[in-house]
C-alpha cells in the first residue's frame, strides 16, 4: 500500500496537464478497489469499474457523501479531520486526512504556480468565522503558506479594529508584495471601515456569506471592492473542505486548476452526460491530490467551460455547506 500511494502521489504531481486523463483512470482503478464507500457508489450504479477506460466514463460521487460517509481508504489512519462550517450533524461535510503532506504539497504547489515563491508575499489573512474553527482546511492552508512565506508582517485577523486598519495601511509603503486573503463578509466590512486605499495590494476572496448577510455575485462583488479599496487587483480562490487542490481566478472571474485538478459540467437533467462548451450546468471535479479520500466529486455548484479551459462558478444548485465560492446567482 505505502509503495502504491507513493509511486501515484508521483504520478499525480509529475504529471502534465495533457496526461491528467491517464494518471485519472490509474487513481479511479486504484480507488475502486481501495475506497469501500466509493466502490459500493459503483457498484450500486451497476457500473462495471473494468469498463472504465476514459475519462468521460469515470463516475463521479455526490458531494454529500461526506456528510453521511467516512471517506478514507482502507487501512490509512486518521490524523485529523478538515470539517466544513455547519453546525455539525448530519448537515456537516468531514475530509479526514491521513496524509497530510500531500495536501502541503498540493497547496504549495499550486500557490507557486500561480504567484511564485511564497516568501516573495507578506500575507494578511481576514477570516474571521474560519478563525472560531479548529477544523479548517482554509485556515491550514494559510498557515502553511504563511509558514513558507515567513514574513514579521503577516498574520491573521479576526477583528477590524484600529490595530489591523493601522497595519494595513503601513503596509501600503512596503515593498514586498501584499496578498490580502479574506472572507466575503469580512471584506464587505472593510469596505465601510477603511478611508485609505489598498493600491499596494493583491486581495484573494475565497467567498463566504455564511447567513452573515445578503448573497450577491462575484462580479458585484469585485465591483464593490474595486471601487471602496482600489487595490492593485482582485483574484478569487476555489476550494472546499471536501478537496485538497484549489482553482484561482486571477482576472475576470476565470478560474484555472494546477495540472493534477479539472473541473468537467455535467449536464443539469443526466449527470452521466456533459455539457459542451459554454453550457452551464453542474460542476464535477477531479482532484488527484484526493489520493487517500475520492478523486472524483459531483458538487452542487453550477458553472460552465471557456474555449481556453478555464471555468466560471455562476451559483449553487442549493445551498450547499462548501467552503470558498460560494456566491450565489
Amino acid at each position: 500500500m505505502e509503495k502504491k500511494i507513493a509511486a501515484l502521489r508521483e504520478i499525480v504531481f509529475g504529471s502534465k496537464e495533457n496526461e491528467l486523463a491517464a494518471a485519472a483512470l490509474e487513481v479511479f482503478h486504484f480507488q475502486v478497489v481501495k475506497n469501500p464507500v466509493y466502490a459500493s457508489f459503483v457498484h450500486y450504479l451497476g457500473l462495471e469499474p473494468g469498463s472504465v477506460d476514459r475519462l468521460e466514463k469515470i463516475p463521479f460521487m455526490p458531494i454529500e457523501f461526506f456528510k453521511r460517509k467516512k471517506i478514507l481508504l482502507d487501512g490509512e489512519r486518521v490524523q485529523f479531520e478538515f470539517g466544513s462550517s455547519g453546525t455539525g450533524g448530519p448537515d456537516r461535510s468531514v475530509h479526514y486526512v491521513s496524509r497530510p503532506e500531500i495536501y502541503r504539497e498540493s497547496y504549495l504547489k499550486t500557490f507557486r504556480q500561480f504567484y511564485g515563491e511564497p516568501s516573495d508575499w507578506i500575507m494578511v489573512a481576514l477570516l474571521p468565522s474560519y478563525l472560531e474553527r479548529k477544523d479548517s482546511s482554509l485556515i491550514y492552508m494559510m498557515n502553511g503558506l504563511m509558514e513558507a512565506s515567513n514574513q514579521p508582517e503577516q498574520g491573521f485577523f479576526s477583528t477590524l479594529n484600529e490595530d489591523f486598519l493601522l497595519h494595513l495601511k503601513k503596509l501600503q509603503s512596503h515593498q514586498k508584495k501584499i496578498l490580502l486573503v479574506g472572507v466575503t463578509f469580512a471584506l464587505l466590512e472593510l469596505c465601510e471601515r477603511i478611508n485609505f486605499p489598498l493600491r499596494n495590494c493583491v486581495i484573494l476572496e475565497t467567498g463566504g456569506m455564511k447567513g452573515k448577510g445578503k448573497e450577491i455575485t462575484r462580479e458585484e462583488l469585485h465591483l464593490i471592492l474595486q471601487e471602496k479599496l482600489q487595490p492593485k487587483s482582485i483574484h478569487a480562490e476555489y476550494g472546499m473542505t471536501e478537496l485538497f487542490s484549489q482553482a484561482y481566478a486571477t482576472e475576470k472571474g476565470l478560474f484555472q486548476t494546477p495540472p493534477w485538478m479539472k473541473v468537467l459540467i455535467r449536464e443539469v437533467n443526466d449527470p452521466f452526460a456533459y455539457c459542451p462548451t459554454g453550457k452551464t450546468g453542474g460542476i464535477n471535479v477531479i482532484d488527484l491530490a484526493n489520493l487517500c479520500s475520492c478523486s472524483f466529486i459531483a458538487t452542487k455548484d453550477l458553472g460552465k467551460i471557456h474555449p481556453d479551459g478555464s471555468f466560471e462558478v455562476l451559483g449553487r444548485f442549493d445551498y450547499s455547506d462548501i467552503r470558498g465560492c460560494n456566491l450565489l446567482v
